[in-house]
């Protein structure tokens, strides 16, 4: 009797740990120019418009995009402060449950096509940064698809698959690594395709940037095997046009990437990448 009692309470407390809603720190958000200024070079180095752009509104984050995987089918939301079907309604602790702990103003798990492990990252103000700058854009009302998905696949699965896969954090909440580090891994999140996931779709760390098959077709590698003929002159041009060092121009999602994502970075940032990638092993 008391071993079951034991158990049950220890079911409990695993559950309420798996479940419970992430603690994030009280915090608001700015309405300044230099915050939104700042969340939009943000945005831009995060690649946000690749995704978010909208289908049934261009030249707005309003979403619609599908996005294809072995799990099914996933909709890109709405990130413009539309209240109805947007993110009008968030605040700083909104922002910063989503980017940082992939959980929803409601405290829901979002599924991991939305790379929420490597925004983990983020500084906090960065993510207020991002967020002032969302929420300044003109609103759209745009409802999107629902995921279409396998039965079996359910949001509270995430509670456990979050612990398997693990966020790419720090444990002071600060980066502790250099500017191109933090563009790649976080901000840029370049790991979430480039790298190669097991059948749960959890990233192999141990290979990381080592290349990936996507249902798209195979992604290149990008680590210091793959780039060993590369100087950073070539890296930071292919950051800036996606030509490579044999003449070729990128093809792919990674056109829209060197579109909305690398090529808006200043030359700084785009170098400090360079020196990243060019010293990984």
């Amino acid at each position: 009797m008391a071993i079951t009692a034991v158990a049950i309470v220890a079911g409990i407390s695993v559950t309420y740990w798996l479940f419970v809603r992430p603690n994030v720190a009280d915090l608001a958000l700015s309405n300044s120019s230099e915050s939104i200024a700042r969340g939009q070079y943000l945005v831009d180095a995060g690649g946000c418009v690749s995704c978010h752009e909208g289908i049934e509104h261009p030249d707005s984050m309003s979403g619609g995009l599908a996005l294809e995987s072995e799990f099914g089918t996933f909709y890109v939301p709405n990130i413009t402060p539309g209240v109805a079907t947007g993110i009008g309604n968030w605040d700083a602790q909104d922002f910063l449950l989503a980017l940082k702990h992939g959980r929803s103003p409601l405290g829901s798990f979002y599924f991991p096509a939305f790379p929420y492990p490597a925004y983990a990252g983020l500084t906090d103000q960065d993510v207020l940064d991002i967020g002032a700058y969302l929420l300044s854009r003109p609103a759209v009302e745009n409802a999107t698809p629902a995921h279409e998905i396998p039965g079996w696949l359910a949001r509270w699965m995430l509670a456990g698959w979050n612990v398997m896969a693990g966020f790419d954090a720090y444990a002071d909440g600060a980066p502790s690594v250099d500017r191109g580090e933090y563009l790649a891994r976080h901000l840029g999140h370049c790991g979430e395709c480039h790298t190669p996931r097991n059948a749960v779709g959890i990233l192999n760390r141990d290979r990381q940037y080592a290349g990936a098959t996507l249902i798209e077709g195979k992604v290149d590698a990008i680590d210091g095997e793959a780039l060993a003929e590369w100087s950073q002159d070539d890296f930071v041009l292919f950051l800036s046009l996606g030509l490579k060092p044999d003449g070729e121009f990128v093809g792919g999602e990674m056109e829209k990437v060197i579109e909305h994502n690398t090529s808006r970075l200043a030359t700084e940032d785009k170098e400090a990448m360079a020196a990243y990638f060019l010293g990984s092993e």
